[in-house]
């Protein structure tokens, strides 16, 4: 149904022509709704993938997304950056960033709920899988404040790389707390953990880092040393702490770098300015120098990289919830407005072109979290071999794809609300400036093509799990079929990979996806699936279902009820 009609005055007199016209046929805002209860399609995922006992805290968490003040929240952490001093007014250097009030209250909702916890500290059958689900949904509120809350989840396993250090930091970390405060981490038991590794000679090519480390006594893992060099990008620099790589006489090195020394002096870690960043607005980044600020060595020496991969892997994990869940918000968006607007005599929702759109891109946000969900339940499973395997090889593989879809979905989206989507009260400007983010952050298209041809190299079985994975479909469609036949004869020789790469990455998480969705997925958001994605290659732009597709059902599927 419209909403009401509303009378909009101006207050010229009582005279009957001061009344120029009537607000009608405007969809009401999206909010007051319950983001889990009203998302079929995260509902099956979350009982399929294993955390069915997580469904009431998710309904919780869902109210609380949903409500208009939480919106709100989101809205004015992107509407007041943050700022950056380098000394206070006496001359004494800070670096401090201040961020929005509504910024810190996000950060503590994210934390006391455990987004940057709970599969450490409650492992086991679901806990990856529902916190999965709660950050599809905390990251719908808001994108940006998620690159501590998840840089913290992730630090977890490169940490546990040195036991001692694990110990002291560990508790902290793991604490469903949040202390935004500006103090040494001795005053604190709730902290927060940051990533520094890239450098402006390298970039992605960490192994090209300048950034010196000098041993203060004894050297190796788990001892004190100085840092002196750069950092380009250095995200969410207030965190308490740092995983840091720099070189030593045996190579790249991993390093954990407080903010504060134990003696409660500031460590000389300089921020030199913030990123003036297109997306992400509410999170700072900013390139920082390093001026002999101490650190303690983790794991191996020279083998930072192969240390640090174990944050980064989950962070690239994160990026693909992020972008799914993006695109769950812009379809929200888009099939809200056009369920209660009308134009040419019916309904928006109701006119085949546009049903064409909007199941489109229903199908894609499903495709990206069935993906997503699954990569989750295998890393619940991690003493499966299976599963490993599956994982390490489906997430850069899922962490291309879905990222990399995300811009243009985000735009189709803005597009189906027309010229008011483009305004600034509206999300759709910050979910299109912030969908490109997920694809560069925690290295780009390449570099995932280029890690899954490392995956393949180095561990061969990992091709094996992800066809036996895919394969569980085999007969349920024939498309599929052919795709999936294609593919693997495609495998057969990979002596040319790095210029097929995209090529086959990209089949390669249709291939993924299309099996999912045809094993457990609804079954015309399967059967137009494969329709369009494997067997017509989904057009250059959505809304390009063939006929005889179901774009009603997918359409009512993915629309968000409000009362």
């Amino acid at each position: 149904m419209n909403s009401p009609t509303r009378k909009t005055e101006f207050t010229t007199g009582d005279h009957p022509l001061s009344v120029t016209h009537e607000v009608m046929n405007q969809p009401r805002p999206l909010e007051n709704y319950n983001l889990y209860e009203q998302d079929t399609a995260l509902r099956e995922a979350v009982l399929r993938e294993g955390a069915g006992h997580a469904c009431e805290d998710l309904s919780r968490f869902g109210t609380w997304a949903g409500k208009a003040e939480t919106i709100e929240l989101g809205q004015q952490a992107n509407a007041n950056k943050p700022t950056f001093r380098t000394h206070d007014r006496y001359g004494h250097r800070i670096d401090e960033v201040t961020f929005h009030p509504s910024y810190h209250e996000l950060m503590r909702v994210a934390l006391e709920n455990g987004l940057h916890s709970t599969p450490w500290t409650a492992p086991g059958q679901g806990a990856h899988v529902a916190r999965a689900a709660k950050y599809y949904m905390h990251s719908q509120v808001e994108a940006a404040h998620c690159c501590p809350v998840t840089m913290t989840f992730a630090a977890i396993p490169s940490l546990r790389n040195q036991p001692d250090l694990a110990k002291v930091w560990s508790p902290k970390v793991l604490t469903n707390a949040y202390d935004s405060r500006n103090v040494p981490d001795s005053e604190k038991t709730a902290v927060t953990i940051g990533m520094a590794m890239t450098e402006k000679q390298g970039g992605s090519d960490v192994r090209a880092n300048t950034t010196r480390a000098h041993a203060l006594g004894p050297e190796g893992p788990g001892q004190a040393y100085e840092l002196v060099g750069h950092k380009w990008f250095v995200s969410a620099p207030m965190c308490d702490a740092f995983l840091v790589l720099a070189q030593t006489q045996r190579g790249l090195s991993c390093f954990l770098m407080p903010r504060w020394r134990p003696d409660g002096s500031k460590n000389p870690w300089q921020v030199q300015q913030l990123k003036n960043k297109m997306g992400n607005v509410a999170n700072a980044s900013s390139e920082v120098e390093v001026r002999g600020a101490l650190a303690w060595m983790v794991g191996e020496e020279g083998r930072g990289v192969r240390t640090i991969i174990d944050m980064v892997a989950m962070t690239r994990f994160d990026c693909m919830i992020g972008s799914a869940a993006g695109m769950r918000q812009a379809v929200a968006q888009a099939t809200h407005h056009c369920h209660h607007r009308s134009a040419f005599g019916a309904r928006l929702s109701e006119q085949p072109l546009m049903q064409n759109v909007l199941a489109d891109l229903i199908i894609e946000n499903e495709a990206a979290l069935a993906y997503t969900m699954r990569v989750a339940r295998a890393m619940d499973n991690q003493n499966n071999e299976h599963e490993r395997l599956l994982a390490r090889l489906a997430t850069p593989v899922g962490k291309y794809w879905i990222c990399k879809r995300t811009p243009n979905h985000a735009y189709e989206a803005m597009e189906c609300i027309g010229g008011s989507g483009v305004m600034e009260d509206c999300i759709m400007p910050r979910l299109l400036r912030e969908s490109p983010v997920n694809a560069i952050w925690e290295g780009s298209g390449n570099v995932q093509c280029l890690d899954t041809l490392r995956a393949l190299q180095k561990e061969p079985e990992t091709l094996d799990a992800f066809f036996k994975e895919t394969g569980e479909a085999k007969g349920a469609d024939r498309r599929f079929d052919q795709h999936l036949a294609q593919l693997q004869h495609d495998f057969a020789d990979i002596s040319d990979f790095q210029y097929r790469a995209r090529n086959l990455v990209d089949r390669m998480a249709l291939a993924l996806q299309g099996s999912l969705l045809l094993r457990y997925g609804d079954k015309d958001v399967a059967d137009a699936f494969c329709a369009s994605r494997l067997q017509n290659n989904g057009g250059m732009n959505y809304g390009n279902l063939p006929s005889g597709t179901n774009p009603t059902a997918i359409i009512k599927r993915g629309t968000p009820v409000v009362g």
